[in-house]
């Protein structure tokens, strides 16, 4: 199996559509045996679902992620959890645990991505059901 996470200096990115790469992780028998960066170039949100899936990807664990690029994913045969934040390797080793937090209703709420997320930015995680937002 191999999953993406939304990758910047060793934690997961909290934006799917302006993510400069994704760190790749080969699993066999519930342990990591490789891992690559693949760097996302000129792709953009849905584009992005492309290029996951001619790397093999299965799934991918992101922070924000908006309803058409989880659309163009799932259209791809990849599935995703959202709402993730931490160590890149740390949310991962959860996944193949079982112990993975995210957010099943994630979204990222702004849909003029010609501007850059400023401070205060919540990508709309949803508090109180169990699930980390990875925000502050």
């Amino acid at each position: 199996m191999k999953i993406a996470v939304t990758h910047d200096n060793g934690q997961v990115f909290q934006h799917f559509g302006h993510t400069k790469e994704f760190k790749i992780y080969e699993i066999e028998d519930g342990k990591i045996v490789s891992t690559e960066i693949l760097g996302s170039g000129e792709f953009g949100h849905e584009s992005l679902t492309v290029l996951l899936r001619s790397k093999g990807v299965e799934l991918l664990i992101c922070g924000g992620i908006g309803p058409g690029a989880q659309n163009a994913l799932l259209q791809q045969g990849i599935t995703f959890r959202g709402g993730c934040s931490g160590d890149a390797d740390q949310q991962v080793e959860n996944f193949i645990k079982g112990e993975l937090i995210y957010n099943p209703n994630v979204t990222c709420n702004h849909h003029d991505h010609d501007h850059h997320h400023g401070e205060g930015h919540s990508c709309g995680h949803h508090h109180g059901d169990g699930h980390t937002c990875g925000h502050h």
